[in-house]
């Protein structure tokens, strides 16, 4: 394609020419006012003289036209794999793509988009067609075209802020009429004290409900604990007790209509971080011994701890008429404390305490009550636990964990983690346990026992146990088999990790979820969920994964540090996943709570329609069956108002080229053709002078 133009180069400024222009034409105005003779010759040789400081000449450039560019983005959100979306957009894909092969210089750009940055960013497509347009010029751009449900999160304020004067056509997916019913989470704690309830704001929104109640179940880690009705639209007030530290996973849940669209949204997720308020502790000593403030000191340096101790001396039998003022001691408010209060406590401590009648059978028998009904007994122990004055032969030894022998080991000796304590979260990797001997302080007296129940994680002289643990019903029981580890807390021979054994075995008696010995554990970040499984046993089983579609998978996992075993796993849909080994189930919630994605999934023209119809262009759906689809023609056209009809879309040609060759041709010859000219009209009067002296 060859294009001539004129290109002017004057020889003087503009300014200059223009001056000079007007002279001219007031001269040659005077001469024929005047009926001057030449006038006509004089305005020619003018008319000339400015022609040629213009310095006209004639251009010829040598044009490629260039391709129109016309990108097309898919929606591949998660709101586009919604039944037969998938299929209507791939066709719609193959149907472009032939509709615009048969178009002359066009260039068809397809770029997938829907995905955000973040899980909760909704879809973004304008962000996809910003980079797909990125390296083209606008005057080159002939239009855009998405293929979506409707529902685009990154519309932009108006069509100029496209960055292109072209039309813009969207495709919606979809049928027209979808149901969808969905809960929106208004307002979600994201903490809670154990023990005490958290309120939810959930709304239930159903877009074809015509004022039916809605049931909604709720689920605490997989268990249902209640059911509400609830009304569309309506804000409901969930209560949910927080049950245990650590994470707590409440469900709210609707029931799934027939003809709904997706059940992906029928549910919300909330994660509560369960905290405890404070510990409340209950600490009875008996025989005063040299590690008896040990224990007092050690739960009095925790802020979070709510000590009562009571050191017993007097029996509950003494009253008599002594004034109260005499008294040095005080009697023990055994029938409040072991009594009417008894579930108050979260620990009770036994310190060296044997059965001399100073607390009734009744008391030790609301004891073991207490610990069956989910209640901490922690037992630490001298050497009257070999006697039968022991606290095994009260009925506390229905729930002790180990049977004295009769027999006290008095010699030196190092505690040791037991083979099933090294897999055991208490004692695990316990600071100084991985060397022989361990780095801490030798003993000096340990009780003789047998286990009859729970787990020996620590053992001492002769490999007897040290340290048992046992489950009791819904409570826990721990038996420390020496009165001796006061010598780790006064550093003798460098001490030893006293505080962080009894911080790990308290919170195992109170039901830490991270010190559990059998658990199954999920954490989510980003995509990947990392699984664990702590257990004592020699192979941890692979785990099946649910995700919130439904399409199981089995997972292997790989045996890490003792009693850990892991795995990392990749996933695409968001929501919430189900572990379980057949044994134990966990529950993990993959991106935010309430998924923006998933909060409006009924396909839509209303969202586009304003700023494709500001660009020219059009939106339209293009189902006709579940699959099937029906795509307007499209036509080229130059620039336009509107680029679409009932049954057509416009592409916009552009008519953009690019310069191949050029040659250029002086219609003038510069300063001397200029001289030669003047030189000619100089003569020409004055010959013209002569004549009229002639």
């Amino acid at each position: 394609m060859t294009q001539f133009n004129i290109a002017l180069s004057p020889l003087l400024p503009w300014p200059v020419l223009i001056a000079l222009a007007i002279g001219a034409t007031a001269v040659i105005a005077l001469g024929l006012y005047a009926g001057r003779r030449g006038t006509l010759v004089r305005a020619l040789g003018l008319a000339m003289i400015l022609f040629a400081l213009a310095d006209p000449s004639l251009v010829r450039e040598d044009r490629t036209p260039l391709k129109d560019v016309v990108a097309i983005v898919i929606d591949e959100s998660a709101s586009q794999k919604i039944r037969e979306r998938p299929a209507q957009t791939a066709a719609a894909r193959k149907a472009i793509e032939a509709a615009l092969t048969t178009m002359p210089n066009v260039e068809a750009r397809f770029v997938t988009g829907g995905a955000s940055d973040n899980d909760n960013g909704g879809t973004r497509l304008f962000n996809a067609l910003a980079g797909a347009l990125s390296d083209v010029p606008p005057d080159r751009i002939g239009g855009a075209i998405i293929v979506t449900d409707g529902v685009v999160h990154d519309i932009p304020a108006s069509a100029e802020a496209m960055g292109f004067r072209a039309p813009l056509h969207a495709f919606i997916t979809g049928q027209e009429g979808e149901r969808d019913r969905r809960i929106e989470l208004v307002e979600a704690p994201r903490f809670g004290l154990v023990g005490k309830p958290q309120t939810i704001s959930a709304r239930v929104h159903d877009t074809a409900n015509k004022g039916e109640p809605i049931e909604l179940v709720v689920r605490r880690d997989g268990v249902e604990i209640s059911r509400q009705r609830a009304q569309a639209g309506a804000t409901i007030r969930v209560e949910v007790r927080i049950e245990h530290g650590g994470p707590n996973v409440i469900e709210l849940d609707v029931a799934a209509l027939p003809d709904e669209l997706t059940a992906l949204n029928n549910k919300a997720v909330i994660t509560i971080e369960g905290i405890r308020d404070k510990l409340r502790v209950l600490l009875v000593s008996g025989e005063p011994h040299a590690g008896e403030r040990m224990w007092r000191n050690l739960l009095k340096s925790d802020a979070n701890v709510n000590l009562i101790h009571f050191t017993i001396l007097r029996p509950p039998e003494k009253q008599d008429g002594t004034p109260i003022s005499e008294l040095s001691l005080i009697a023990f408010p055994t029938a409040d404390l072991f009594g009417r209060r008894i579930k108050d406590f979260d620990l009770i401590i036994f310190d060296r305490y044997s059965n001399q009648t100073i607390l009734p059978p009744l008391y030790f028998e609301n004891i073991v009550r207490y610990v069956r009904d989910g209640g901490a007994l922690m037992i630490a122990v001298g050497p009257d636990y070999a006697n039968r004055d022991g606290l095994f032969y009260s009925a506390l030894g229905a729930i002790a964990p180990a049977r004295p022998d009769g027999k006290v080991i008095d010699r030196p000796f190092h505690a040791r983690i037991t083979e099933t304590g090294n897999k055991h979260p208490v004692t695990r990797a316990l600071p100084g346990s991985a060397q022989e001997p361990p780095a801490w302080s030798q003993w000096f007296r340990q009780v003789s026992t047998q286990p009859v129940r729970g787990v020996p994680v620590m053992s001492g002289a002769d490999n007897s146990p040290l340290l048992v643990l046992s489950r009791e019903e819904k409570g826990r029981v721990g038996l420390l088999l020496s009165d001796q580890i006061w010598l780790w807390a006064r550093g003798f021979d460098n001490g030893g990790p006293h505080q962080e054994l009894l911080r790990r075995v308290a919170h195992w008696l109170m039901k830490e979820p991270e010190l559990e010995e059998e658990a199954l554990r999920a954490t989510a970040k980003g995509r990947e969920i990392t699984i664990e499984r702590q257990s004592l046993k020699p192979e941890a089983p692979p785990v099946t994964l649910t995700p919130p579609s439904g399409a199981n998978q089995q997972v292997a996992l790989t045996a890490g540090e003792p009693g850990l075993s892991r795995a990392n796993i990749k996933v695409e849909e968001l929501g919430l996943y189900k572990l379980s080994d057949g044994t134990l189930t966990a529950l993990v919630n993959v991106g935010p709570e309430n998924p923006r994605e998933f909060r409006e999934v009924v396909s839509t023209l209303d969202k586009l329609k304003p700023l494709a119809e500001a660009s020219g262009g059009t939106v339209r759906r293009i189902a006709a069956g579940s699959a099937e689809i029906v795509l307007p023609r499209f036509a080229s056209m130059g620039p336009s108002p509107i680029y679409g009809g009932s049954d057509f879309i416009g592409i916009k040609r552009t008519g953009a080229s690019v310069i191949t060759g050029i040659g250029i041709a002086p219609l003038a010859i510069g300063f001397l053709g200029l001289l030669v000219l003047l030189g000619s009209i100089i003569a020409g009067w004055l010959w013209e002078g002569r004549r009229k002296a002639g």
